[in-house]
């Protein structure tokens, strides 16, 4: 299958010239051709209900170099911007709140536009991909592989920060209630920085020895278990919050959620945060089955508008957040002390593991919806460069004040639904998210969501994490070997997912070495997540056990064994083995024993 001019070694054709290229670009905005072109809008917007004609003409497909009105490009590219919107902003709502660091209100509107603005910057990286100088090595994988913040760095840092406030890391009033932990949230990105490397460095490696080392039997069950892990905390937002109020204390500022001083406070549980959490999930079904195609590319959002509107009705919305948010924002107007946190270098390795294999799976998917070749060199190449890419982007999403990237599967389902895998909607998907960004009220009004309304939205999100580690465990092939991998991996795994404490107890060291103690933290944070045990025991059974013989390769050479000269000294024609049939005639013997 061609591919153009994007190729392995340089390009020999003739180079266009600077008045080429302007020509080009002015016919582009001058020209109803250029501008809106022959499209079908009408397609992206049409919906499916009952009593509609459904039409059965398919929309243009447009490939990776082919020419793209300019306001196609625009609408597609703030698709994929919606596509990834709730992806984006949840990790650092997540991190910086009540179940996180408890960073203050200005600081975590500063994360979610933050995580915007870094987003449609990295994500440009694996869009444009660069050559590197005298290697054969590349940056990015040239197609519409957009980057979002990783949810698989929730389990870790969530326990990070259980841990730091344990052991006095991050402080504490005498009464227990957590305090704002800036120092903790920059000790995890400082780590998240650090650990990058390992991504880096295995870019570099063969993709065939990748995935002999890190096979689905590995990667699936690992994914899955961050699914199953991030579910719970979906859940406690669901029912009003995953902080303090979640334990229903009696008394204090955190007797109800999200506390006594927010607008519409209730008790953890309460019937309306449930129903609130439901309005966003039923509109989610509802644009699925009835929705146009835009809107079921986009139906998290479209869930999390409608139960947006019903808590503002309702009066859940606080706006003094929105009221008090600058105008605007960027990278680095909040920082924070980089460190490394010891526990959680282990675990973090796990995760860069798992974010380079999705971001395998994923650029084959992206390759395959976009009619690109998913073997040979140039497709050798783009896994490298995405991998490259992927941890490269996140070493700067540490150093921009942000936890790792990874490449969103979630767009290659709006590129095969609307059939464009051209790079402008990429690009212009870059540009959305930076205004997204740099509009700091947007990310203050998303910053003020209730809980219950986020974790309507983020429980899906979360399945969808967990369901994309079963799609991952069906490529496997079930034998004895891999059944026993599975079985032993995950049976740890999912213990320390629905009881987490259940190694706190194991270490009493109580004196007064830091590092020792250090050591011990380090061992139970692996223990009590889930997915590292997973992670690190599939991987260690995978090499050790041997690949075993199956049985239809034992028939079959008990077959190749049985085939002797037509006739044998006894003058009596050989009979199979396994079947009790001539070999030559096909036919059961009488004295085949059955």
């Amino acid at each position: 299958m061609a591919e153009g001019p994007d190729r392995i070694g340089p390009d020999m054709g003739p180079k266009r010239s600077l008045e080429d290229r302007a020509r080009r670009i002015v016919r582009a905005v001058t020209t109803k051709n250029g501008l809106i072109g022959d499209y079908d809008y009408a397609f992206l917007f049409r919906p499916n209900l009952p009593f509609m004609t459904r039409v059965r003409k398919a929309a243009p497909f447009f490939g990776l170099h082919d020419p793209m009105p300019v306001l196609l490009a625009l609408l597609l590219g703030f698709q994929h911007a919606l596509a990834m919107l709730a992806g984006v902003i949840t990790p650092p709502i997540i991190l910086s709140g009540q179940g996180g660091a408890n960073l203050t209100r200005d600081q975590q509107q500063y994360l979610v536009s933050t995580s915007l603005i870094v987003c449609g910057i990295l994500s440009a990286i694996q869009i444009t991909r660069f050559h590197i100088y005298k290697t054969p090595y590349y940056l990015g994988t040239g197609l519409i592989s957009v980057v979002g913040t990783s949810f698989a760095v929730i389990p870790v840092a969530t326990g990070a920060f259980a841990q730091m406030y344990k052991s006095g890391f991050c402080p504490s009033t005498a009464d227990g209630t957590k305090l704002p932990c800036p120092d903790g949230y920059g000790a995890v990105i400082g780590t998240t920085t650090v650990c990058a490397l390992l991504e880096i460095g295995l870019s570099f490696m063969p993709p065939a020895l990748l995935k002999k080392f890190f096979p689905p039997l590995v990667t699936g069950p690992t994914v899955t278990l961050i699914g199953v892990n991030l579910i719970r905390t979906g859940f406690e937002g669901w029912a009003g919050g995953s902080g303090d109020c979640s334990a229903r204390p009696t008394s204090g500022p955190f007797a109800l959620c999200p506390s006594v001083a927010a607008p519409h406070p209730l008790p953890w549980g309460s019937a309306e945060f449930i129903g609130l959490g439901f309005s966003v999930f039923v509109t989610i079904i509802i644009c699925e089955r009835f929705g146009s195609p835009i809107m079921k590319s986009t139906a998290v959002v479209w869930g999390l508008l409608v139960g947006c509107i019903i808590a503002a009705a309702t009066g859940y919305f606080d706006r003094a957040g929105i009221d008090s948010a600058p105008a605007a924002s960027f990278i680095w107007v909040h920082t924070f002390k980089l460190s490394v946190y010891g526990p959680i270098v282990l675990p973090l390795l796990a995760v860069y593991i798992v974010l380079m294999m999705e971001a395998i799976g994923d650029i084959t998917a992206t390759c395959d919806v976009s009619r690109l070749q998913v073997d040979g060199k140039l497709f050798d190449s783009r896994i490298q460069g995405g991998v490259l890419a992927d941890g490269l982007n996140g070493l700067l999403a540490g150093l921009c004040t942000i936890t790792p990237m990874s490449t969103f599967a979630q767009n290659n389902g709006v590129i095969a639904l609307t059939r464009c895998a051209n790079r402008k909607a990429g690009y212009a998907c870059c540009f959305f998210l930076l205004i997204m960004g740099i509009f700091s009220k947007f990310a203050a009004a998303l910053v003020a969501i209730p809980a219950a309304v986020l974790g309507g939205m983020t429980t899906f999100l979360f399945s969808a994490v967990a369901v994309s580690g079963i799609r991952i465990i069906s490529t496997v092939h079930f034998n004895r070997r891999s059944r026993f991998i599975l079985t032993a991996a995950m049976s740890l795994g999912f213990g320390a997912t629905l009881v987490p404490e259940w190694f706190a107890h194991v270490f009493t060291y109580t004196g007064g070495n830091q590092a020792k103690q250090g050591f011990f933290n380090a061992i139970v944070l692996v223990m009590e997540t889930g997915f590292a045990i997973t992670a690190l025991l599939a991987i260690v059974l995978n090499l050790l056990l041997e690949d075993e013989i199956e049985e239809d390769e034992v028939a079959s050479l008990s077959a190749a064994e049985a085939e002797v000269p037509e006739l044998d000294g006894t003058g009596v024609r050989p009979v199979s083995m396994d079947k009790g049939r001539d070999i030559e005639t096909g036919t059961r013997s009488k004295d085949a024993s059955i």
